[in-house]
């Protein structure tokens, strides 16, 4: 996969939808391999927020505890590692329910709560308008 070009496609979960609303960057699927690695089965949540509210923050998988409060946004094949989920607080999704997001990694430290912290690098979001997003049942 190439780090630049490349993105891998989360699978639809929301019903009634007919595109999918996130993304990996090529960059970004190397480091969850590598954080595979050291701490097992992974997911994201992106909640809302100030600060490093509006980042994606991944976790082990199971650490981060979801609710009806909060809509799985997309399902990712992680290759060579298996499902990863990518979870938003619907709150949040009433504000990017217009927009295609792609998880991207840059320099730089992030929250501490999320496993790629102690990399030096950090997970963001880059959102584009997809104008006729078709919402479904969220």
């Amino acid at each position: 996969m190439d780090a630049i070009a490349e993105t891998l496609d989360a699978a639809i979960t929301i019903p009634g939808e007919t595109a999918s609303r996130v993304a990996l960057s090529g960059t970004a699927v190397e480091l969850l391999q590598k954080l595979w690695k050291v701490h097992g089965a992974l997911m994201f949540h992106q909640s809302g927020g100030c600060c490093d509210g509006s980042s994606p923050m991944c976790y082990p998988a199971g650490e981060f505890i979801t609710a009806e409060a909060d809509i799985l946004l997309g399902l990712f094949e992680l290759p060579g590692c298996g499902p990863l989920e990518f979870w938003m607080s619907r709150e949040q999704f009433n504000y990017w329910s217009h927009t295609h997001l792609t998880v991207d990694v840059v320099e730089g430290r992030g929250s501490g709560f999320s496993v790629e912290a102690p990399e030096g690098k950090r997970f963001l979001i880059r959102s584009r308008l997809v104008e006729g997003f078709a919402r479904g049942s969220a």
